[in-house]
């Protein structure tokens, strides 16, 4: 019998897109996929801020470290800057997004990133904290766990399917949310081996358009924050 419980498996991102963190919430269990390769053209250290139009978007970046050079895993990845990258965050955040209706949602969670950032140099900390307190912004109340803890307890495939399915089950998950991209290169074979259910998650129709690329936090500053 399905318990209920949904898998979703998803690296580490600063402030991440809205597509990610909705993945995450229609999910009860997140397992941080913290070591697998750190890739700069990726979003571990870096979001999109902006609006729909086009001219009005910046990325903000997170100046990195890689102690073991290209082949560094992500919980690895040292911030090479931290007091520059804090300023950054905090200034540009606010550039972006104080004047939104749900700048409030928002302010809280931007200003505690910065702060971790003066205070760690793991971009898995600060990256997975962003995220972190995104979702329980929005109510989120599942379990998150990392990929590199579930190694330690017993082995998990390199395989990139077979590593998916070995992670949702050492999870304790019946059930794997597969992103959009998913479908391109996801085998059935080590799902059904270790009895896991594959669902697809997609957005709704009413999230997508030009948002989709940018930060969360601009859906989120968006939204006015309701009245007590």
């Amino acid at each position: 019998m399905n318990d209920g419980r949904v898998c979703a498996i998803h690296q580490p991102n600063l402030f991440p897109r809205w597509v990610t963190l909705a993945k995450l919430l229609a999910s009860t269990t997140w397992v941080v996929l913290d070591d697998v390769q750190f890739c700069r053209h990726d979003y571990q250290h870096r979001a999109r801020l902006g609006q729909p139009d086009a001219a009005q978007r910046q990325w903000l970046v997170v100046p990195v470290h890689l102690p073991h050079g290209r082949g560094t895993a992500i919980r690895d990845v040292r911030v090479a800057d931290p007091e520059t990258a804090r300023r950054r965050v905090a200034r540009l955040t606010r550039q972006y997004y104080r004047r939104a209706p749900g700048w409030a949602r928002i302010a809280a969670v931007v200003d505690e990133v910065a702060d971790l950032i003066g205070s760690t140099e793991s971009l898995a900390t600060v990256a997975e904290t962003s995220t972190t307190l995104l979702l329980r912004a929005c109510g989120w109340t599942g379990e998150i766990v990392r990929s590199s803890v579930l190694a330690r307890q017993g082995p998990i495939s390199t395989e990139r399917s077979a590593r998916l399915a070995d992670l949702t089950r050492a999870a304790g998950c019946p059930t794997y949310l597969c992103g959009r991209s998913g479908r391109a290169y996801l085998h059935p074979r080590p799902f059904t081996r270790t009895a896991t259910t594959v669902e697809f998650f997609a957005l709704p129709d009413a999230d997508q358009g030009p948002l989709v690329d940018l930060t969360a936090l601009t859906t989120l500053a968006a939204r006015t924050v309701p009245s007590a």
